[in-house]
């Protein structure tokens, strides 16, 4: 049974389907709700491609869904999806009222991603700046996390509650497997 900390026993993890170098439509992001270590039910939405719509698509998906009044934090599996649609974490955890959680299995390298976005792509600076509000990458359990609304000691409790299977939160785990495994056939690559 999974020990969850401080009453954060409801949450949904996100996570971006695979896609190929060249597309350049919308992107397919699943959410996954688990109650305790129970996948409770399966969301979806669909982001733009290095666009700047992830963080709306990601409150309207929140907003409709049935689950909603049992939420209690949010993870996502890095803070872009579909390329660099850069998510505000901080708009999110304000309009859902939610904690939120960026996960990721490795310290990013801000250099290259910073030089990217401000070389490379429309808006970057902008993108950029979400980056730097989101705050510093803090190791935890293994991984690395960024978090709004909700403190280190139960950041740290929940994510080791939700390491069932790996090093990633069961929900995340789940909604990357998911994810690839609607666009691709089968999920595959470690999740």
């Amino acid at each position: 049974m999974c020990r969850l900390a401080q009453g954060y026993t409801h949450a949904v993890g996100f996570d971006d389907a695979p896609f190929s170098r060249g597309h350049r439509g919308d992107v397919l992001v699943v959410g996954v709700v688990y109650g305790g270590d129970r996948l409770e039910g399966v969301l979806s939405t669909r982001v733009r491609r290095d666009g700047v719509n992830s963080t709306d698509r990601l409150i309207a998906c929140l907003a409709g869904c049935r689950f909603r009044a049992q939420l209690q934090v949010v993870l996502l599996q890095g803070i872009a999806f579909a390329g660099f649609n850069v998510i505000d974490v901080h708009r999110l955890h304000g309009v859902t009222g939610l904690p939120v959680i960026v996960a990721v299995r490795r310290s990013p390298n801000l250099a290259a991603i910073r030089r990217a976005l401000l070389e490379k792509v429309p808006g970057g600076a902008r993108k950029w700046a979400l980056i730097e509000a989101a705050g510093p990458m803090e190791p935890v359990a293994g991984i690395y996390v960024q978090r709004v609304g909700i403190g280190a000691d139960a950041v740290a409790s929940l994510i080791a509650a939700w390491q069932l299977h790996g090093k990633l939160p069961e929900p995340l785990r789940s909604a990357h497997l998911i994810a690839g495994g609607v666009v691709t056939g089968e999920s595959r690559h470690r999740a």
